[in-house]
C-alpha cells in the first residue's frame, strides 16, 4: 500500500492558512524546521520562498545560527541524562556487598 501522505498535506495548509502568524513568521518558523528535521532539500526550498518573500539573508543567517544554539542545547541535555541514567543503571545493578575472588557475587546484590 502506496505512503498516504494526505493527512499531513491537510494540515500544513491548515497551520498556513492561520491569520495569528505573519508570513515572514511562517517562513521562518517554517525554515527552523525543516533545519532541525535535517532535510537539506525541504530547508533548500524554504531558503528560496524565503528570500522571493523578501527576507535577507542576514536574517535567515541569524536564525540558522538561533537554531545550532538550541539545537546544540538539546543535544547537550540528551546527552547528559543520558549519561545520568547509564550511570544510575549501573549503580543499580553494581554488586552492593562482597564480591568473591573468581568474580562470583557473594551476599547481597
Amino acid at each position: 500500500m502506496p505512503y498516504d501522505d494526505a493527512p499531513v498535506v491537510s494540515y500544513v495548509r491548515q497551520a498556513h492558512g492561520t491569520t495569528l502568524l505573519t508570513e515572514r513568521e511562517k517562513h521562518l518558523v517554517g525554515l527552523a524546521v525543516t533545519m532541525t528535521r535535517g532535510c537539506q532539500v525541504c530547508t533548500r526550498n524554504r531558503i528560496e520562498k524565503a528570500r522571493t518573500a523578501g527576507i535577507t539573508d542576514d536574517v535567515l543567517n541569524a536564525l540558522v545560527n538561533v537554531v545550532s544554539a538550541v539545537n546544540a542545547g538539546v543535544s547537550a541535555a540528551t546527552a547528559r541524562e543520558g549519561f545520568r541514567m547509564a550511570d544510575a543503571a549501573a549503580a543499580e545493578s553494581a554488586c552492593t556487598d562482597l564480591c568473591s575472588a573468581d568474580g562470583e557475587r557473594v551476599g547481597k546484590h
